[in-house]
């Protein structure tokens, strides 16, 4: 079923089951909570109140995009690097990828865009497919 015809029932179900994940994602990249919100893309306001109570959270085609390509970050970076450090620290080291310009790719994706989110998970799953992150 596609994001935009999924019932409000199932997106709220969804958004509830996600944030129950989400902050132990952001807890392990050593994010803070502003970059957890932007990331999602909500006030810090909302996401504190998301956090504290996930059946609360009311997820739109936008919130659950922005989720699935988060854990699809999340997942590649623990199967192309096994030690939790490694994976876990990756947003937070400099990249010598062109798409980082040098820079940790935490920094790109605090332009707080979708499409963001969507380059550096493509980036990811491409090197699964055979190159290095």
């Amino acid at each position: 079923m596609a994001l935009a015809q999924m019932s409000a029932d199932k997106r709220r179900d969804m958004g509830a089951a996600a944030m129950r994940t989400y902050p132990r994602i952001i807890q392990d990249w050593g994010l803070p909570e502003q970059d957890a919100a932007l990331l999602l893309g909500v006030a810090d306001s909302t996401y504190r109140r998301w956090r504290k109570d996930p059946n609360s959270a009311r997820f739109d085609v936008n919130h659950l995009e922005r989720m699935s390509l988060i854990m699809g970050i999340y997942k590649a970076l623990q199967q192309l690097l096994p030690r939790s450090d490694a994976a876990d620290s990756w947003l937070r080291r400099p990249n010598k990828n062109p798409l980082f310009a040098g820079h940790p790719p935490i920094e790109r994706l605090r332009s707080g865009q979708v499409s963001d989110l969507y380059v550096v998970r493509q980036h990811l799953d491409a090197a699964r497919g055979g190159g290095h992150a």
